[in-house]
């Protein structure tokens, strides 16, 4: 198929902007090119494609980025900037998409106006569902789109999908990794790992409090979103707890993550699907997560990690301490058999194809 996946208006593509939906974006189109199709990639300005994705188009717009739904209030009104990026996305590809020839549009961002276009466009449109229920204006955009035809709409997780009203069972596509970026790591040292946007609805502080219950350092990856939240973070702990890594890419990830012991995943709210525990996963890092959203529904309680009632870090700590009996190539199979980019594509594909008949 001739297929166009539009990235998030959130940021470029490569820039940590957009969280996990860049991750996404790029597993699933190296995904379909691996299983024979032509894809085109609509992304911010200077977005950049992975070695993996090279053989995909590039279609790059400008314009001002969108504010992510889950930094407003539920309550708040549908606003785009005058001269937004997510405006810029979707004249180009229903202007363009039907003369490219596409089959199929694979939207991965989670904003409102695309789903609202979806019954009127020239274009069989796609939404791959990347948050849970945030908003009560995307709530309600999802469930009419849900009616109208259910079979547009794709989940990462079961436990995802139930923040919505759907009429009929969801389709979960789960996510997909390129394991050949991961190294497996048979040794721990004495470090446990988080990893994400350092913003308050991550948990971050739960995190740091069991490190400092335990005396281990906590390291630290990803883009910190707000300044003020990370100091007030570090200022909760003993000097040294936290050791701040920064965002990497994956090949620099993955290199530092496979030496912890644990991976902590303390979300404050209902994630759609959790990119960073199957990374660790795939490293060989056990996982001790809130049992909460997607995380909950990744980790195989006992065999890939633990789970604990959501933000109680005294059993987040105390599971800490038990993840040694958690043997690390049962991680890593568990993703080898259930969170590939050859699955996900897979899964897609029957996805758009179901949709198209």
């Amino acid at each position: 198929m001739r297929i166009l996946v539009v990235s998030t208006p959130v940021g470029a593509l490569g820039s940590g902007r957009g969280g996990g939906v860049e991750l996404t974006a790029c597993a699933l189109v190296a995904g379909l090119l691996a299983r024979g199709h032509r894809v085109t990639v609509l992304a911010a300005e200077e977005s950049v494609l992975p070695t993996s994705c090279l053989a995909a188009e590039l279609w790059t717009c400008c314009g001002s980025s969108q504010t992510s739904a889950q930094h407003q209030q539920r309550s708040a009104a549908i606003t785009m900037p005058a001269d937004g990026l997510l405006q810029a996305f979707w004249r180009r590809a229903l202007l363009e998409g039907p003369g490219a020839g596409f089959e199929a549009v694979i939207n991965l961002a989670y904003d409102w106006l695309p789903l609202w276009l979806t019954p009127l466009a020239p274009l069989p449109l796609f939404h791959l569902v990347s948050m849970g229920s945030v908003s009560e204006a995307m709530d309600l955009a999802i469930a009419e789109l849900a009616a109208w035809d259910h079979r547009r709409l794709a989940f990462h997780t079961r436990v995802q999908a139930e923040d919505f009203c759907l009429p009929q069972a969801p389709v979960v596509l789960g996510n997909g990794f390129d394991l050949d970026a991961y190294g497996f790591c048979a040794e721990p040292e004495p470090l446990l790992g988080w990893a994400g946007r350092v913003a308050p609805e991550k948990g971050l502080e739960d995190a740091a409090a069991a490190a400092a219950q335990l005396g281990l350092p906590l390291a630290v990856w990803g883009l910190v979103e707000d300044q003020a939240y990370a100091a007030a973070v570090e200022a909760s702990v003993p000097a040294g707890t936290l050791q701040w890594r920064g965002f990497l890419p994956t090949n620099q990830l993955q290199q530092q993550l496979g030496h912890c012991q644990a991976l902590l995943n303390t979300p404050k709210w209902n994630e759609a699907y959790g990119n960073v525990v199957v990374e660790a996963l795939a490293c060989g890092v056990p996982v001790v997560a809130y049992r909460r959203g997607g995380p909950g529904e990744l980790v195989q309680h006992g065999l890939t990690g633990l789970l604990v009632e959501p933000d109680d870090v005294t059993a987040l700590a105390a599971a800490v301490a038990q993840v040694g009996a958690i043997e690390r190539r049962a991680c890593r199979a568990w993703v080898e058999a259930n969170a590939t980019r050859a699955v996900l594509a897979e899964r897609v594909e029957a996805w758009l194809l179901a949709g198209l008949t």
